[in-house]
């Protein structure tokens, strides 16, 4: 009974449960990075068949107005190469980097406002995402900035 104690101690100490602690990270890193490939596997699918089938099966003419949506579809694949970028980066160095997660909000916040439909949605709404693309352009910069600083 006091080897497993002792065992259990030695397991639970500090250094060791860091350890374990960080290959489950890296392990869940991994699985979120193998997801995502998929994740992006199959948005790149159904983007190409969205494709295909507005140019081939929509009466001429009306590819302008699906022409938002296929936007918005490029991208949510250029957001998931974003976050993908995130995690792969995390595997690297095994920090989480601020200015990719930045980089990243703004195209999502971006692409909220490329597809918006500005018929439905109210002043209030488009005053917020205007007021967090400044917030996370003031971000990025103020990340750039200390970067370029600590690069010297």
């Amino acid at each position: 009974m006091k080897k497993l104690l002792r065992q259990i101690l030695v397991i639970t100490s500090d250094q060791n449960f860091m350890h374990i602690i960080e290959n489950i990270e890296v392990i869940v890193s991994k699985a979120l990075s193998i997801f995502m490939v998929i994740v992006i596997l199959v948005a790149i699918a159904d983007l190409g068949v969205f494709i295909f089938k507005e140019l081939f099966t929509v009466p001429y003419g009306t590819f302008n107005t699906t022409l938002y949506k296929i936007f918005g579809l490029f991208l949510n694949i250029l957001i998931a190469l974003e976050i993908l970028e995130n995690i792969t980066a995390y595997l690297r160095k095994h920090v989480f980097q601020v200015e990719l997660v930045i980089v990243t909000s703004l195209i999502a916040v971006a692409r909220k406002i490329i597809i918006l439909d500005l018929g439905k949605i109210g002043g209030l709404d488009i005053i917020g995402l205007g007021i967090a693309i400044l917030a996370l352009s003031i971000s990025y910069l103020i990340i750039r900035l200390s970067n370029s600083k600590d690069a010297r």
